[in-house]
């Protein structure tokens, strides 16, 4: 009986209804991502499983700089439990609303795209798992990162992540620019 409600809910999990780029936009807000993460920002999140249940939050200081082709972001994240973890980001601007980047971890190469004021980032990642014996193991993931402009100085961010194509849960971030 056990397995049936798993798999009942599992497949709930993947019949929810996800962000397009053909959704109506709900602002007039122009999103630049070379614009917005050039600079200093701090974003807050956490990691929910698909049944809703908060597993890890998060702080992260992030130091962008873009430089007329690319975009690079250092990102230093700082978890509820003490542990920290340094991503680095290069990001391409390949066309008017297109991206690509790469950062250790990242599987082949993560791509984007712009549309007024939203942003989607698809890439499949190994992921730092602390054990509890104090080592790190990795999970692959893929996550399909969906932002949206708030205004100019903050940004929301809701990343839809699977293992092996099933829903494994979210993450929700909010970014603030500091300058």
């Amino acid at each position: 009986m056990k397995h049936v409600v798993l798999c009942a809910t599992l497949l709930l999990a993947a019949c929810t209804g996800k962000p397009s780029l053909d959704d109506p936009s709900l602002s007039q807000r122009e999103l630049d991502l070379e614009e917005f993460f050039d600079g200093e920002l701090v974003a807050y999140g956490q990691f929910q499983d698909i049944f809703g249940t908060v597993r890890r939050q998060f702080s992260v200081r992030i130091a962008g700089d873009w430089d007329g082709q690319r975009l690079r972001l250092v990102e230093d994240f700082l978890y509820e439990d003490g542990a920290t973890e340094q991503r680095v980001w290069t990001l391409t601007k390949t066309g008017p609303e297109t991206w690509q980047g790469t950062a250790p971890g990242v599987i082949g190469v993560a791509t984007g795209e712009e549309r007024g004021d939203r942003f989607n980032w698809r890439y499949t990642i190994d992921l730092p798992i602390p054990a509890a014996d104090g080592s790190v193991d990795t999970m692959r993931v893929s996550f399909d990162d969906w932002m949206w402009l708030w205004s100019d100085t903050r940004l929301f961010n809701r990343a839809y992540m699977k293992r092996a194509g099933i829903d494994i849960g979210d993450v929700s971030i909010t970014f603030e620019k500091l300058r």
